[in-house]
């Protein structure tokens, strides 16, 4: 069977942000374009961050894909890795804060940065 592998950011059952890979099927269309089935999907943001950009640790406000069309990307998480994403890859985020959680900066969620001499574009695809 074909897959297309989708690396999800996610909130783990210990309330940080960690990175998994999941297969997804592509098992409709043809062997020529292989497709997945439809994945829902109720908005779509561009974002533009200037070279230096960085965030402060923080959660997604609901579950979405990541498209980076220009430029690089990396997340960091609590635990002092990262990943770095560049042109044409992607990422779902589902690091969303656990029920019932209040914030905390020293254990929630994900910081992310613009990296190198290119400003960065990505897409949102809220789903």
């Amino acid at each position: 069977m074909h897959t297309f592998t989708r690396t999800v950011l996610f909130t783990d059952t210990d309330g940080r942000a960690r990175f998994r890979e999941e297969e997804l099927a592509l098992d409709q269309g043809t062997p020529q374009s292989r497709l997945s089935a439809v994945l829902p999907a109720v908005g779509l943001q561009l974002r533009k961050s200037p070279v230096g950009f960085r965030s402060q640790f923080h959660v997604s406000t609901q579950a979405q894909w990541v498209f980076i069309l220009q430029g690089t990307m990396e997340i960091g998480l609590q635990d002092g890795s990262s990943k770095v994403f560049k042109a044409g890859e992607h990422f779902y985020s589902a690091d969303l804060l656990p029920p019932e959680a209040v914030f905390d900066s020293q254990v929630h969620g994900h910081w992310s940065r613009q990296v190198g001499e290119e400003e960065l574009v990505t897409v949102f695809v809220q789903g």
